[in-house]
């Protein structure tokens, strides 16, 4: 009986040695991204895949081989990642059209000076997309939750959560998250899209993944 017992207690450490070698081997579950100057950061499931950063600069800046285009890509950050199984820019409304798996693309861009004195919240609401406004109107935007996010040395944040019919590709729900930094002179953007149907399904991850989105202060 002793070696026995003795026996099942080897068993029993041995399993839960390998429940913690396993548990250590398993992959990260985010993966984590920050912008080229390290200012805004956030986070996507680590299954998520990264979208081609040329086929996103020509949709976002234009030709990628252009002049203009490496000069505003000198300037610009952008980012985006696709939780389809085949990522693909032709998953960002405005091309072919979304899917029903979440997609999210991030902007760090540098602000003119007439931007600068524009930028109010509403300017940040509509960074991406008309959320407030006419042209919101005119788009059919009907806005879910909208809150500010109070940031330290005069930062501005605000989070919009809005719907858009968009014909036959069905209601859309956006999830948008811009900051302006302290001095004006940046704005940092999350936009994370996805159908409706898929947004209800899975709000809780898409709020973990806005909620994370930062960005730091300005330091004197």
């Amino acid at each position: 009986m002793k070696r026995s017992r003795a026996g099942s207690g080897v068993a029993v450490a041995l399993a839960a040695t390998m429940t913690v070698v396993l548990a250590g081997c398993a992959g990260p579950e985010f993966t984590y991204v920050r912008d080229s100057s390290g200012q805004a950061y956030f986070k996507v499931p680590a299954q998520w895949q990264k979208v081609d950063q040329k086929a996103l600069d020509r949709v976002i800046l234009g030709d990628p081989d252009s002049p203009q285009t490496q000069q505003l890509k000198s300037l610009i950050w952008t980012v985006a990642y696709d939780a389809h199984s085949t990522p693909s820019i032709e998953h960002l409304v405005g091309s072919s059209g979304p899917t029903n798996d979440p997609f999210a693309l991030a902007m760090v861009r540098p602000l003119t000076e007439e931007q600068r004195q524009q930028a109010s919240l509403n300017f940040l609401r509509n960074a991406l997309f008309p959320v407030v406004g006419e042209q919101a109107t005119a788009s059919g935007v009907e806005i879910i939750k909208d809150e500010e996010l109070p940031q330290r040395g005069g930062a501005k944040g605000v989070r919009t959560v809005f719907n858009v019919t968009m014909g036959e590709k069905g209601t859309q729900t956006f999830n948008q998250t811009a900051y302006l930094s302290g001095d004006g002179s940046r704005m940092s953007v999350l936009l994370i899209q996805c159908s409706s149907a898929c947004y209800k399904a899975q709000s809780k991850q898409i709020d973990l993944i806005a909620q994370s989105f930062k960005i730091k202060p300005d330091t004197p």
